[in-house]
């Protein structure tokens, strides 16, 4: 099972710019997109119903706030609209397909960079999605969680330009909250799970000069339960590919769903 995960910043602009056949190209079982800036409706055109693929959106009151959506092969048994965080249920930041043998969410994280003021929404909003993870962890299923975190864990996450800077997304208690993820609760880091390299990055923010001089933050994950830690083959950034400021994040499983 090939799953992608990619923050679009505007899909009507991904698709433009071939989004969809990329995805055909890519072979993709399921791709989870992110900050969408759409109502449901705006997607109603054939192009963003490619053929072989069925989608599923949730949409922001607001449709700057984001919204996401996942796009599948396989016809899920179930939709999760939301994870019962209402700040998030109301911006589109949150959507599960649930297949026979493994559920796949692709979410986004309200983003504090640049707006202090946000940080505090920001905090709150990872606080309660780790909550839902504590509650996953007594389900008997397989997960895994995609999506733009709009912050990097590791110090190889990020350029070293940032490792001085106090900015949001790469500060010490962002980072803390994928420590206690990972070496707490026992969920897994796909990506680092195959990939160890340095320069792995997926946003290269516009005010940092660009992704042209690697000035990067790996901010895109697949967070995985541990029962699928043994099952990933492969992962890997498609550098070479850009529909927005995020480059797509490619993992796969030896999951059958």
């Amino acid at each position: 099972m090939r799953v992608v995960s990619v923050s679009v910043n505007g899909l009507r602009k991904a698709a433009n710019l071939g989004f969809f056949d990329w995805m055909r190209e890519i072979d993709a079982d399921v791709v989870c997109v992110q900050d969408i800036q759409g109502k449901i409706p705006d997607f109603d055109d054939e192009i963003f119903h490619p053929e072989d693929y069925q989608a599923y959106f949730i949409d922001a009151e607001n449709p700057e706030d984001g919204g996401v959506g996942i796009y599948t092969r396989h016809f899920p048994k179930a939709i999760m609209y939301g994870f019962a965080y209402e700040p998030a249920d109301r911006q589109g930041r949150f959507i599960q397909a649930d297949f026979e043998h493994v559920s796949v969410a692709s979410m986004l994280t309200p983003s504090a960079l640049g707006k202090p003021e946000n940080q505090a929404s920001k905090d709150e909003f990872q606080a309660a999605f780790k909550s839902h993870l504590e509650k996953t962890l007594r389900k008997r299923r397989q997960f895994i969680f995609t999506g733009n975190l709009q912050s990097a864990h590791l110090v190889m996450d990020a350029s070293p330009k940032f490792h001085e800077m106090e900015v949001s997304g790469f500060l010490s208690h962002e980072r803390a909250w994928f420590d206690d993820v990972f070496d707490e609760l026992g969920y897994v880091d796909a990506f680092r799970t195959v990939n160890v390299q340095k320069n792995q990055y997926t946003w290269w923010p516009e005010w940092a000069k660009g992704w042209r001089k690697n000035a990067g933050w790996r901010t895109d994950y697949q967070i995985t339960s541990q029962s699928v830690s043994n099952l990933i083959e492969d992962g890997f950034i498609d550098f070479d590919t850009r529909f927005s400021d995020h480059a797509p994040l490619i993992i796969d499983y030896d999951i059958i769903m």
